[in-house]
């Protein structure tokens, strides 16, 4: 923080005492801070709008998952590019309710999706439980994904 505000601090007093030269580099560093800004901006957009495209369905399914691994996930790819990685988190909600019941821990699962997943492409995998606090029993709750993150191939 200290070295910041001492480089802004010369930086206004170079401005000040030799305009002719410092106001070029710094019109030129102030275009070049503008063009990488707007990059990293547009790439985040383009990466959220894709990440809305990806369908993900989650529900308890004992019957065809294994007990170990009650949570069926299907996972369909919408958009245009191939998605390399995913990750994201589940909540438990009871129904209606809006507290989520899921207790992150260190030793909670870390949920990962298939790796490369070309577009209009489905992933399906049965998932383990995340922690439930204490009372609340799986088959009584709604299981939806949070925190969503994704990268995409160009």
């Amino acid at each position: 923080m200290l070295i910041g505000a001492l480089l802004v601090l010369t930086w206004l007093v170079l401005l000040v005492r030799y305009p002719g030269k410092a106001l070029p580099l710094s019109a030129a560093a102030f275009f070049g801070l503008l063009l990488v800004t707007s990059w990293v901006i547009w790439q985040q957009s383009r990466e959220t709008q894709q990440l809305a495209r990806i369908q993900l369905r989650l529900d308890y399914a004992p019957e065809r998952c294994p007990a170990n691994r009650p949570l069926g996930l299907v996972v369909q790819n919408a958009s245009d590019a191939s998605l390399l990685t995913l990750r994201w988190q589940i909540a438990a909600y009871r129904p209606g309710d809006s507290v989520n019941l899921a207790e992150y821990t260190y030793e909670s699962p870390r949920y990962r999706g298939p790796g490369k997943l070309l577009p209009g492409a489905t992933w399906q995998d049965c998932l383990p439980l995340p922690t439930l606090r204490s009372g609340y029993r799986a088959s009584t709750l709604e299981f939806r994904v949070e925190r969503l993150q994704g990268t995409f191939a160009d």
